[in-house]
């Protein structure tokens, strides 16, 4: 699937609960409505961060993959 927009990456490997979300947070502060946000962490902890995050603030957590214990994340930011 292509995405019009293009992803902005945040690698957040090596970061333990809550860095990965926090850096998150403030990469999407500084998002366009509609971008999107690739992040890639090595905490099994932020599975369940980045489902909530996006729950309660309204972007779009568009994937959530695991592969090898890195987690990859796309969210989009809300409009």
């Amino acid at each position: 699937m292509e995405h019009a927009t293009e992803e902005m990456l945040l690698d957040a490997s090596g970061l333990t609960c809550p860095m990965p979300l926090l850096k998150a947070k403030k990469a999407l502060n500084g998002l366009q409505a509609g971008a999107l946000l690739r992040v890639r962490a090595t905490d099994p902890g932020s599975v369940r961060d980045f489902e909530v995050f996006a729950r309660q603030s309204g972007h779009t957590l568009l994937e959530s993959i695991e592969a090898d214990g890195v987690y990859n994340y796309l969210l989009q930011k809300k409009a």
